[in-house]
């Protein structure tokens, strides 16, 4: 049987100490079974991380930070009664959200809703050569029908990020600068509509300071698979600062 040190011992030795959670770090448990909780990840390719199309355990969640956040609390936590849904779409710009929002979002009804939108409104406008426009217009519509239809839901609102490497490398100033009205337009709305914001640019930004671009970017704006832990492990500490309001403590 492995013991408690042996775990810690393991963990130390395997470099991932600092990964760890405890429910002290994060969520501590109650004392009485909580009611259940729903987790609902929105967004692009990035969050669809490639997930399965039908009810298979194994896939629906993808292979990106939603499977790193819901298999890490869903392991800490199994009387918790969480249940994490992935609706990430490949190539979505907030437009095509919007277009699937009463389905993909609202029609599911979660306590938690976290949206990562915006890199491909960038993409897009970069390949056709336009400016982007309507950005903040169609975030605030989709925003407005949230709070209106599930007015008890907490949203969080990541900021998308890019890093100078892969695609972004050939014209890092049109998208830094491109990238910044995104960024701008979400902290705007974070705090108007009362959301969780997470600022990961800063966060893959500092990253750079502990390993390259390419080792947490590969082409610019796709997570490798520790960009992918970076992020969960920001949701994690970002978000569960308000999770005791959902009944969670």
């Amino acid at each position: 049987m492995i013991t408690n040190i042996t775990r810690r011992r393991f963990l130390s030795s395997a470099g991932m100490g600092s990964l760890t959670l405890s429910s002290s770090s994060l969520f501590s448990l109650p004392s009485l079974k909580p009611t259940p909780l729903t987790i609902l990840f929105q967004g692009d390719s990035i969050t669809d991380g490639n997930r399965g199309r039908s009810s298979d355990p194994n896939h629906v969640l993808g292979h990106g930070y939603a499977f790193a956040i819901a298999s890490r609390l869903g392991a800490e936590f199994p009387e918790r009664n969480l249940t994490f849904i992935n609706r990430g779409v490949s190539g979505n710009t907030v437009a095509a959200l919007n277009e699937r929002w009463t389905t993909d979002a609202l029609d599911l009804k979660p306590d938690v809703l976290s949206i990562l939108i915006g890199v491909n409104d960038v993409l897009f406008g970069m390949k056709s050569g336009n400016r982007i426009s309507g950005f903040e217009e169609e975030l605030r519509t989709l925003l407005q029908a949230t709070r209106k239809g599930l007015p008890n839901t907490k949203l969080v609102l990541i900021e998308p990020f890019i890093l100078s490497v892969g695609m972004v490398k050939e014209n890092p100033e049109r998208w830094s600068n491109e990238m910044a009205t995104i960024q701008g337009a979400i902290r705007k709305l974070a705090a108007e509509f009362d959301c969780i914001h997470l600022p990961l640019q800063q966060t893959f930004t500092n990253a750079l300071e502990r390993a390259p671009a390419d080792y947490w970017i590969w082409d610019g704006i796709h997570p490798t698979v520790s960009g992918h832990g970076l992020m969960a492990i920001e949701w994690m500490k970002k978000v569960g600062k308000i999770i005791p309001a959902l009944g969670l403590t």
